[in-house]
């Protein structure tokens, strides 16, 4: 049987191509896109760990990929200052817009006073001075290189120009940053940030203080640090809705050029499969081999599908410098549904084929 399905795919080359190209695009469209997902959810969580703070103190809500509010009056920080165990606190205001520079995605840009951020993450200017004035940023080294400027150059935020005094290093949080009173004005929102990092003294546990200042300020939100990394997709809204929407239309994908691609074939190969049962195959012997056909073309999809994902994915990072992760999880996930997928579109034509009349066939050809 296996050498009949092989050369009932020879036979056919150009339609085997297109249902293997077809089962391949629901491949692609759930590795690539679950990989993006979480390569940039991920990279941004990885950013904000480098934080030295181990709690951020903010409002439910404020911190989604879409909210860009400043909803945290800046007096909080004061107060968690006078809370025990706390040694210093720093607030920012995140603004998160789509990146309007020609690459693909968003951009985020923070509203901190330098000084007291860098002291309390560890970082430092590799170049240029902190941004002091309204009309003034400073950039990480990668989006320095990414956008190919120097000091002296200007960004465009906001609907007007930004001029680039500083190169700060390591990356963390955002890549660009500006002054929070410029972030203030710029959004009308006087004494008030996103989110206040807050750095406790040496030998203070965590999971002591975090709930002391749940006492304190009720009906705030505290996240550690140290689970921003653990949590990063859940913080996206309607990211996994999003990737089980690509995972149902991979599955539609490969299901349906598997069943249209053998239900031609089906109808073309009448007398074909008349003349098997006339020589005494049985019905499970035609499902078999109809079935087979699209097992082979679940696996030639399921190959090409990701050499064309992982090709794919490294000319998007170099060409954007977008990152990636694959998830063996969400591979095999994609491997099942596109097998399954062929398998299942195939169902009817082949139950079609094995209920053909032989004599039928034969009267009628």
């Amino acid at each position: 049987m296996l050498e009949l399905v092989f050369a009932n795919l020879r036979v056919r080359p150009f339609r085997t191509l297109i249902s293997v190209i077809g089962v391949a695009l629901g491949v692609v469209l759930v590795v690539l896109f679950t990989g993006l997902a979480r390569g940039m959810t991920n990279d941004m969580a990885r950013r904000a760990s480098n934080w030295k703070a181990e709690i951020v103190f903010t409002r439910p809500g404020a911190m989604e990929l879409t909210s860009s509010n400043a909803s945290v009056s800046t007096t909080y920080a004061e107060k968690l200052r006078d809370i025990d165990g706390v040694q210093s606190t720093v607030p920012v205001i995140r603004y998160i817009t789509p990146d309007t520079s020609g690459r693909w995605g968003l951009k985020q840009i923070d509203g901190v006073d330098w000084e007291p951020f860098a002291e309390m993450n560890g970082m430092k200017l590799v170049e240029g001075r902190a941004a002091l004035a309204s009309d003034e940023v400073i950039l990480d080294e990668r989006q320095m290189r990414d956008e190919k400027v120097k000091l002296g150059d200007t960004q465009a935020l906001f609907g007007r120009d930004y001029k680039v005094v500083g190169v700060f290093s390591p990356p963390s949080g955002s890549r660009i940053k500006m002054s929070l009173g410029a972030m203030q004005e710029i959004l009308e929102s006087p004494g008030k940030c996103t989110y206040i990092l807050v750095k406790l003294k040496d030998g203070a546990d965590v999971d002591v203080v975090a709930p002391r200042i749940n006492e304190v300020l009720p009906g705030n939100k505290i996240n550690l640090t140290r689970d921003l990394v653990i949590d990063a997709q859940e913080r996206v809204p309607a990211l996994n809705t999003f990737l089980r929407v690509l995972v149902g239309l991979g599955a539609f994908v490969s299901t349906i050029f598997v069943l249209l691609s053998m239900y031609t074939t089906v109808t073309e190969r009448r007398k074909e499969i008349g003349i098997l049962k006339s020589l005494g195959a049985s019905k499970g012997f035609i499902v078999k081999t109809i079935e087979g056909e699209a097992f082979m073309i679940g696996i030639l999809g399921v190959l090409l599908g990701l050499v064309v994902s992982a090709i794919a994915s490294f000319g998007i990072g170099r060409l954007f410098d977008l990152a990636f992760e694959f998830s063996t999880g969400w591979v095999v996930t994609a491997i099942l549904i596109a097998v399954g997928g062929s398998l299942f579109g195939a169902l009817y034509p082949a139950l079609r084929a094995s209920s053909i009349d032989p004599v039928e066939v034969m009267a009628n050809e």
